[in-house]
């Protein structure tokens, strides 16, 4: 596919989702758009935040039990990131596994996939790399390199928060087929905690998230001739008990009618957007949700303060 077709065809899935998601009755936008350039640039800002605890937490965590997964995974695996992004965490993992096999990421933008790729050759001369440009969510197609391979893949920064429970068990299970029967796979997991540092976590003193996720409907004023004035909404950001999760939300602050695509939406004063949510887990929660996906709990380890765990599962079924 070549680029101006992959982005005709994202712009039309932005379109119909943003169409769609404001005709229903909890008006809603899918998270992944909250990625555009701009987008991109603010959630980086967003993990160099005091409040943000999750993306230090993680890579601390990974540079304290480096050796231990290493020793734990084995020689001669090939590593393969889900979403490769700037991979800089699999940096900390290819550091100390020596012995990989080769190193597969899987990225669906094929910009952040050669950027990363370029990087890691540059720095590590030696390493097989076998890029892929692919939706890891479906089915993944291995170079033949690779394919004799046991593979260890790696997940990190709790995007499993980000999906409802039966599609987080669905991706767990489609990663299962991925991997293999002799699959492996580190992912990172966000705990469940004290509101008092999951709130400002979502909701910083700088307002980077709150600018991070209003900047959706500046997308739309931009993409799909919308006429959002952003003046007349606010972010809110709320703890649900019941579901384990942040929910973060734009509210309308007055009755008012918006355009989008020359097709009129109506909000009630108070009436909110539902656009991302990040589930928090205990240990015990996340062993059971991969339990149900195929997955068995090798080993699992925990920062010190109890805020991040990052779990090595292995494939139960053939």
């Amino acid at each position: 596919m070549n680029t101006k077709t992959a982005e005709s065809d994202q712009h039309a899935e932005f379109e119909q989702a943003v169409m769609t998601g404001l005709s229903l009755p909890q008006k809603s936008i899918p998270c992944r758009f909250l990625y555009d350039e701009r987008g991109s640039d603010l959630f980086e800002q967003i993990t160099q935040l005091d409040e943000y605890y999750p993306t230090r937490t993680e890579v601390a965590l990974l540079n304290a039990v480096r050796y231990d997964i290493a020793q734990a995974v084995g020689p001669g695996v090939a590593l393969v990131e889900l979403g490769s992004g700037s991979s800089t965490k699999t940096e900390i993992l290819i550091e100390s596994m020596s012995d990989l096999a080769a190193y597969v990421p899987i990225e669906i933008s094929e910009t952040a996939l050669a950027g990363a790729t370029a990087k890691l050759s540059k720095k590590f001369p030696d390493l097989r790399i076998f890029p892929v440009s692919a939706d890891f969510s479906n089915t993944v197609t291995f170079p033949e390199e690779v394919r004799q391979f046991p593979k260890f893949g790696f997940f990190p920064g709790s995007t499993i928060g980000n999906f409802e429970t039966d599609d987080a068990i669905g991706l767990l299970a489609t990663l299962r087929r991925i991997l293999g029967e002799n699959g492996l796979l580190l992912i990172g997991v966000d705990l469940d905690k004290s509101t008092d540092i999951l709130l400002p976590a979502y909701d910083d003193a700088k307002n980077v998230t709150a600018e991070f996720i209003m900047n959706i409907l500046t997308r739309i004023n931009r993409e799909l001739d919308g006429n959002f004035d952003r003046s007349r909404f606010s972010y809110v950001v709320q703890y649900n008990e019941q579901f384990s999760r942040v929910e973060m939300y734009i509210q309308s602050d007055a009755d008012q009618t918006v355009e989008v695509r020359g097709t009129e939406f109506f909000f009630k004063k108070s009436e909110r957007i539902f656009v991302e949510f990040s589930h928090k887990y205990s240990v015990e929660g996340f062993k059971n949700l991969a339990n149900n996906a195929g997955w068995r709990s090798r080993d699992y380890w925990i920062d010190g303060d109890n805020l991040f765990s990052i779990h090595l599962l292995e494939n139960t079924l053939k």
